[in-house]
């Protein structure tokens, strides 16, 4: 019993430090990562990642999981805002700032990862809040009125686009690129669309 319950430990403390390690190294390098690279990380060997994540996304979810979660919890609080506009904006400020902090969940913002269910729970939440975000914007007069939620998650992929070009260089430029977007989606100075936005089928099929 006690071999049994040390092999137990020893089994939970291999998964929580890949979980940790998988964490780090997506977040700095991205989802395509070597897997071997995460196993020295963790200090284990690489058939002890496979016996406890037999797939590149079961160890993705379980190490990002958190992160698209919050992201749902973002996005639900901005439908919660006083303010319709504050709404809109916190949640594109707040969405973007994910994307900045971490190449990991910005790749799985823009991609398909198979066997994700925390994270395709958590993408669903964020479609259902989006919209609701979008059409109190609207309603309020305070965003154009031809925007929908597919456009808001191809400016979300131009916002992680520049923060991939100015990481090294100038980590904040994607702060101005942002307030551009946002004066530009003011109804003020809007100008008639001529082109359709994306349904949401098309965006699924955009992620590589």
């Amino acid at each position: 019993m006690t071999r049994e319950r040390g092999l137990r430990q020893d089994a939970v403390r291999n998964r929580e430090r890949l979980v940790l390690a998988a964490r780090e190294v997506f977040g700095r390098h991205g989802l395509d990562v070597p897997l071997d690279r995460i196993a020295r990380e963790a200090g284990v060997a690489i058939g002890t990642l496979y016996n406890r994540f037999p797939t590149r996304g079961a160890l993705v979810d379980a190490a990002l999981g958190p992160l698209a979660e919050r992201a749902a919890e973002i996005t639900e609080r901005a439908t919660q805002a006083d303010d319709a506009w504050d709404g809109f904006a916190c949640f594109m400020e707040q969405t973007c700032e994910l994307l900045a902090e971490d190449r990991g969940y910005a790749d799985v913002y823009r991609s398909r990862v198979a066997g994700t269910p925390i994270i395709d729970a958590a993408q669903q939440r964020i479609v259902t809040h989006k919209s609701a975000i979008v059409q109190r914007a609207k309603a309020a007069g305070v965003l154009r009125t031809d925007i929908e939620p597919s456009d808001l998650a191809l400016l979300s992929w131009g916002i992680a686009a520049v923060v991939d070009a100015t990481r090294g260089i100038a980590p904040n430029a994607w702060r101005r690129h942002l307030s551009i977007l946002l004066d530009g989606l003011r109804p003020e100075a809007a100008h008639p669309l001529r082109i359709p936005p994306l349904t949401p089928q098309q965006v699924q099929d955009a992620k590589p």
